[in-house]
């Protein structure tokens, strides 16, 4: 999905965003039209926030306490390359820069997952679209947000809002979310393994070592993105690094 008019002030919400056509076969008419617009419109009042009290979680329907479920805390939401570069290896000069641009981070962040540096490059790659998609800010300056965690209540540092595309019971749902912004990559590789390994969601992605299938089924199963292909896609790129020797 495109990020798109990120900008690093205070966001104030915004409309609900018309659905795209459901992919799935779930009913129709006009009761559905109905009920898929208040779902939507509790998915993009979550989605803005990021987190919610448990007052406001308790008012959600059960698709909307599904949602909810699958991005509790700090979860990503699905970049470009998450739906551009799915099967796609490092076979571009443009796509080798970007692995040898992010190779000493990834190497820190998967010691500190207990994962191959592969498998954090193939994530990074996934949600920036192998870089060439990354979160901006409203100069054009990368936000340096290569894995698309959002911004919720608990974070306090700098933040942008993006365009954005969630899956609710196979229909994708676009709308707009807020997103961390760092002043370079070393601060959101330190990040992304923080997020990691203090939420016990992503308990089932640590110490997976080269098992590319294991960790990209543990950030699915943890809520990372909604996406219900994610996990297929970041396997793919990582099978495919490590064919290459990356």
């Amino acid at each position: 999905m495109r990020h798109a008019d990120l900008s690093t002030q205070p966001i104030a919400p915004t409309a609900p965003a018309s659905a795209t056509r459901p992919t799935a076969a779930i009913g129709g008419g006009e009761g559905f039209g109905r009920m898929f617009s208040q779902l939507q419109g509790e998915v993009n009042a979550y989605i803005q926030n990021g987190e919610m009290d448990s007052g406001a979680a308790a008012g959600l329907s059960a698709q909307g306490a599904v949602l909810r479920a699958r991005t509790q805390g700090l979860v990503a939401a699905e970049a470009d390359g998450a739906a551009d570069s799915g099967g796609a290896g490092a076979g571009t000069p443009e796509q080798q820069a970007f692995l040898e641009s992010i190779a000493p981070w990834a190497r820190q962040a998967a010691e500190r997952l207990g994962v191959a540096p592969e498998l954090v490059q193939a994530h990074a790659a996934l949600e920036s679209g192998w870089g060439q998609r990354p979160l901006r800010g409203a100069d054009g300056a990368s936000s340096h947000n290569l894995f698309g965690i959002k911004a919720g209540a608990s974070w306090n540092g700098a933040t942008g809002d993006s365009t954005t595309t969630e899956y609710v019971n196979g229909a994708a749902l676009t709308t707009r979310a807020r997103f961390r912004a760092y002043p370079d990559a070393a601060s959101a590789f330190q990040d992304y393994a923080r997020v990691l390994t203090d939420n016990p969601r992503y308990r089932a992605a640590l110490n997976t070592g080269s098992d590319a299938q294991a960790f990209a089924q543990g950030l699915a199963r943890g809520g990372y993105a909604t996406d219900p292909a994610y996990a297929a896609k970041l396997e793919r790129i990582a099978d495919s690094l490590k064919g290459s020797g990356r």
